[in-house]
């Protein structure tokens, strides 16, 4: 069996979590592809492609079209295709023409442009709904990554429980693994040695880093500083601006921009407690990240994320400033909830593996295609 997986995500401006997931995934369908299966990665066409490399999986191979012109016609379900496949996976809503005879496997992260679209762009809005709509037409099967996201998904698009398929997601090594020089890299990103709070986002809207700088207004400088890592994205949202309004000191908030992996480990592996305020998710994957290193969390009540954190983490209220404020100074003023949280997070971590999500995938691939698995292979030939 040969899967045509999209890795367009990969070569975006910031890939961000659809691009963690992209990655992740088609390493781990190479690692536990059976006898026989194969899975080629494609994107658009790109002057250096070579950031959708995946090791294990064939490709990446360019379709003949730049990423906006292959969006558009995608958009209208004409264009260019993965062929040569028996079965294609979009892992976002970036989804080719169906053809006749290849099932269409599509990963729908959250249901945020029908539940929440004021904290995306219009365009966003627009082609994010249009993109639902194509694939709850044509897809074979939707995957989501939390039970929230189909009971969202599924009646605002109409896919009946037999397309929908929650799967969830995993953990990334690369992320959790503190490497030997860790003590250099601490010291180049100037990591208060006093400990900090950590939030992993997009620096938009939707993550609530509003709430999170209000928080800390509340506790008027009793809290440990806050290191924001993850990209600029939409919106105009400054938060050294917003810092300085709300009358925090510079050195209360610090923006760390986009960080590799093995740098993320190590502030991680320092952080007293991840922030994640969203206004709404569809997993969070933040959350597993720091549950996997050991740092308790503090979360939002959005559904997927009190579904992927259970009784491992802490949740207050969506927008609720003063109770994210008072749940920072429990946290990092009680030793023995912080150890209960760390290890009641390590052990539900570890239930997350993307070679787990990858079994999962292979069997609906099997299914969809009708391909037998090993052990029916096995029986067969007895």
């Amino acid at each position: 069996m040969r899967i045509g997986f999209l890795l367009d995500q990969l070569l975006a401006p910031v890939p961000g979590g659809t691009g963690r997931y992209s990655g992740e995934l088609a390493a781990a369908l190479a690692r536990t592809a059976g006898p026989g299966e194969v899975v080629t990665g494609w994107c658009a066409r790109h002057a250096d492609p070579a950031a959708a490399t995946v090791a294990g999986v064939t490709g990446p191979i360019t379709l003949p079209l730049p990423r906006r012109a292959l969006a558009a016609g995608w958009q209208r379900g004409l264009g260019p295709g993965p062929s040569g496949v028996d079965l294609v996976h979009a892992p976002t809503l970036l989804v080719p023409p169906t053809r006749r005879g290849v099932p269409l496997v599509v990963t729908v992260h959250d249901a945020v442009p029908w539940t929440h679209p004021e904290t995306l762009t219009p365009h966003g809005v627009r082609w994010h709904q249009a993109m639902g709509q194509r694939v709850a037409r044509s897809a074979a099967a939707v995957i989501v990554p939390t039970r929230a996201v189909a009971a969202e998904i599924g009646p605002r698009l109409g896919i009946g429980a037999d397309r929908l398929h929650v799967i969830g997601e995993g953990v990334s090594a690369a992320v959790t693994t503190v490497p030997p020089d860790a003590a250099e890299r601490a010291a180049r990103l100037r990591l208060p040695a006093d400990g900090y709070l950590v939030s992993l986002a997009t620096l938009e809207p939707r993550k609530g880093l509003d709430v999170a700088l209000a928080a800390l207004a509340e506790l008027a400088g009793s809290a440990p500083p806050l290191l924001l890592v993850g990209a600029q994205g939409w919106g105009g949202l400054d938060p050294a601006a917003e810092a300085a309004r709300l009358g925090l000191a510079p050195s209360v908030v610090r923006v760390m921009g986009r960080l590799p992996d093995a740098d993320l480990a190590v502030v991680l592996a320092g952080a007293t407690a991840l922030l994640m305020p969203s206004r709404a998710e569809g997993f969070g994957l933040p959350v597993l990240e720091a549950m996997a290193s050991g740092v308790p969390a503090i979360i939002s009540d959005a559904p997927a994320l009190v579904e992927v954190g259970g009784d491992a983490v802490v949740t207050v209220p969506v927008g609720e400033a003063p109770a994210l404020a008072a749940a920072i100074a429990r946290v990092v003023g009680d030793g023995e909830l912080r150890e209960s949280l760390r290890m009641t997070g390590l052990a539900r971590a570890g239930k997350f593996t993307w070679n787990a999500v990858a079994d999962e995938c292979w069997a609906l691939y099997r299914r969809l295609t009708g391909t037998p698995t090993s052990s029916e292979r096995w029986g067969r030939r007895a």
